[in-house]
């Protein structure tokens, strides 16, 4: 498999540091508010790079994190006199609604930032001993000039960082570019003992003590959003390597930005979309579906066309999927054709073929979502409209649930109780009609479309699917 590697701006083989076990981290949300588009992008792409490395018999501890203390929860908080605690539970609660409802796989570990105040001491004291941080008033700060490979990964001048770092009120840093490990407390806001007094952790040191804690000292692949490349990651990199001794992450993914009606999504714009929102009208399969279709590394353009399509290709997929399974139940153990059933077996298994090459290639889900649909083409008409062996039906249903499982979609499928009952009727109907007993096949007929069933005559009988 190759990646296209952020710190070197071109694709790599990926070769894991022990092949036993591929470690990853991704940054995960800062619980304050419902999680937005932009946030489940990250969330469903890496979702399914780690449902790829399993499928192709890697081993993967998966790290997510929590941000639960930050100046956003605090500000949230003051709002709805709520202590941080509240509302840092309440929007993780939230997020599990949604991450659920996408299909997110839990990963190995998701830790809280509050939980791992000791660790995020030690690198701090690690580094001041080392002349990488300074106190300042209670205040820690990271002598980033010190570390002559800050930039890396953003790939910018130092110079021209520079230019953009300001001084804030009230700080008393040494130079602009120099960042905060550890904020002195502040009158009403949560803190911690340390050795330069109460205070809190910054947003960057979290990230770093939890992959120390969790994965150790050098990871696999650490991945993102595109818009943490700076100053996030480049942070991370600076005071992780400066505390550890070592390269801190092998391999860094970010993901492209997300447009809103060809508008770059941003708050201050007020054109960001919730995943609740818009689950509330189309569902979170099409969610899902839109974000995986396009390139990682590619910006995607939301609108409600957009999704209507989306919304159309998962039907096309789920109604392939029900064919299958009515020919199953009606298909004949013995082939009909050896020579011809072989070569649709052949055909049907290239398509997985096409699927891992689109997929080794930095994770083409899109040319992998085409792979797929190139399968549902073939079954719909080398299978489901002549007769063919159940061996057949069975090595199509394998191929198509095993693709469709890496990328996470077609989760939705309906209860066998709901399906039985469908089944229930289709057959009253067909006696009816067999007894030429009109009245009562048509009354069924009609129940079944105020279902949302769609009735086709195949040669292996009525085929049903949902509107």
């Amino acid at each position: 498999m190759k990646i296209y590697n952020t710190m070197t701006r071109k694709k790599e083989e990926f070769i894991p540091l022990d092949k036993n076990e591929v470690k990853i981290y991704a940054c995960g949300p800062t619980v304050y508010n419902y999680i937005h588009i932009g946030n489940a992008r990250p969330l469903c792409v890496f979702d399914v790079l780690r449902r790829y490395l399993e499928y192709r018999g890697m081993n993967v501890k998966f790290v997510q994190n929590f941000t639960d203390v930050d100046d956003k929860i605090i500000k949230r908080a003051n709002e709805e006199g709520l202590t941080f605690e509240e509302v840092s539970k309440k929007y993780i609660d939230e997020f599990w609604i949604d991450a659920n409802s996408l299909n997110f796989k839990k990963a190995s570990v998701h830790p809280k930032a509050t939980e791992n105040i000791d660790e995020i001491i030690d690198i701090i004291k690690t580094l001041e001993e080392k002349g990488y941080a300074y106190r300042v008033d209670g205040d820690v700060y990271f002598r980033t000039l010190k570390f002559k490979d800050y930039g890396k990964l953003s790939h910018q001048p130092i110079d021209d960082l520079k230019s953009g770092a300001r001084i804030a009120v009230g700080e008393q840093k040494e130079d602009p570019l120099d960042f905060a490990l550890w904020k002195s407390a502040k009158p009403g806001e949560p803190s911690w003992d340390s050795p330069w007094g109460k205070g809190r952790p910054g947003w960057h040191i979290e990230c770093s003590a939890m992959n120390r804690r969790y994965l150790g000292k050098t990871i696999d692949i650490h991945c993102g959003g595109q818009d943490l490349i700076f100053p996030h990651h480049e942070n991370e990199i600076a005071q992780s390597e400066c505390a550890n001794g070592c390269t801190f992450s092998r391999y860094w993914m970010h993901n492209g930005y997300i447009n809103i009606d060809n508008v770059k999504m941003s708050k201050s714009l007020g054109n960001f979309k919730t995943v609740r929102e818009i689950a509330d009208a189309y569902g979170y399969e099409v969610i899902r579906y839109f974000l995986i279709s396009s390139h990682y590394r590619s910006p995607i353009n939301y609108n409600l066309d957009i999704l209507e399509q989306c919304h159309s290709a998962l039907d096309r997929l789920y109604t392939c999927r029900e064919s299958l399974d009515f020919a199953l139940k009606n298909a004949k153990s013995n082939p009909v054709n050896t020579d011809d059933e072989n070569d649709i077996i052949s055909t049907l298994n290239s398509r997985r073929d096409e699927f891992i090459e689109a997929m080794d290639d930095d994770l083409n889900t899109a040319d992998g979502l085409a792979a797929i649909f190139e399968l549902t083409k073939d079954i719909n008409t080398k299978t489901l409209d002549k007769p063919v062996s159940l061996k057949v039906y069975e090595t199509a249903v394998d191929i198509f649930d095993e693709l469709c499982g890496v990328l996470g979609i077609l989760y939705n499928r309906k209860s066998n109780d709901i399906d039985t009952e469908i089944e229930r009727l289709i057959e009253e109907r067909q006696t009816a009609r067999t007894n030429k007993d009109w009245a009562t096949a048509d009354r069924t007929r009609d129940e079944l479309k105020e279902m949302g069933i769609i009735l086709k005559d195949t040669p292996q009988g009525v085929v049903w699917s949902r509107e």
